[in-house]
């Protein structure tokens, strides 16, 4: 364990598998304490057996991001058993079916915004004011290179991760001068359950999907889990309102 963390705590939602996994567990290996929640309990408390087996320290909530009161209860939760909350990763998110836009549903669209962008939206709502009470912290929201350009077949999840894009820059703006940092990370093709699923699990379909990453492969979880990291730690002291692709420069093309 490295102790550029040390005494501070870590938040990290949808860290159940994938990119929230790998950061729950860098945020460990840096020396902070982990909040691991999703509404996943067998991923989640398999990831905190993870923590704890590297020699961190974490423990699990689930949580559902769409419902007020369940991110409330998380922030709560996270102050009543390590007195704090220095970082966040709201990282949990989906990518619906695949249509195109006039041929979306309500029922497809919905959840898809509820979860991508009320949900980091709820979590930020009740993280700021815990924050602001310390008098500092950072945030990282998980945005995706879909938030910066378009995407065919994913018009729910794209318009989702522009206003998580959009949210990240005017809370950064709000929020500057209190101490509070607000970035967000925008991966491309990461290997995840969440990319396996949308590639519908065909090699020639993942194949095609990484053929339009310029550095020529897929990322992998702790890539992002190092830059979503850093982007919290002393390092980064100067930044906020960013949107980071950290996606093998796909969205430079």
């Amino acid at each position: 364990m490295a102790d550029r963390m040390k005494d501070k705590v870590a938040l990290v939602t949808g860290a159940s598998s994938g990119i929230g996994r790998a950061t729950a567990l860098t945020f460990a290996r840096e020396g902070a304490k982990v909040v691991v929640a999703d509404m996943n309990v067998i991923g989640g408390q398999e990831t905190v057996q993870l923590v704890k087996a590297a020699g961190g320290d974490a423990f699990f909530v689930e949580t559902d991001v769409s419902q007020a009161a369940s991110v409330e209860a998380m922030v709560s939760k996270t102050v009543e058993t390590y007195g704090r909350l220095d970082y966040a990763h709201n990282n949990a998110g989906v990518e619906g079916v695949l249509s195109r836009t006039a041929e979306h549903t309500e029922e497809d669209w919905d959840p898809v915004i509820r979860i991508n962008l009320k949900g980091v939206w709820l979590c930020m709502k009740y993280e700021i004011p815990q924050m602001l009470q310390q008098g500092a912290g950072a945030i990282v929201n998980t945005a995706s290179g879909a938030g910066l350009i378009g995407v065919k077949r994913m018009s729910a999840y794209v318009a989702s991760k522009h206003g998580v894009v959009g949210l990240t820059k005017t809370a950064a703006l709000e929020y500057a001068k209190a101490g509070i940092r607000v970035n967000a990370v925008c991966p491309g093709v990461i290997q995840t359950p969440m990319v396996a699923r949308v590639s519908g699990n065909r090699p020639d379909v993942l194949d095609k999907m990484i053929a339009a990453e310029p550095i020529g492969r897929s990322g992998q979880p702790e890539e992002i889990a190092e830059a979503v990291v850093w982007l919290c730690s002393d390092a980064a002291s100067f930044v906020t309102g960013h949107a980071m692709a950290v996606d093998g420069g796909a969205v430079a093309q």
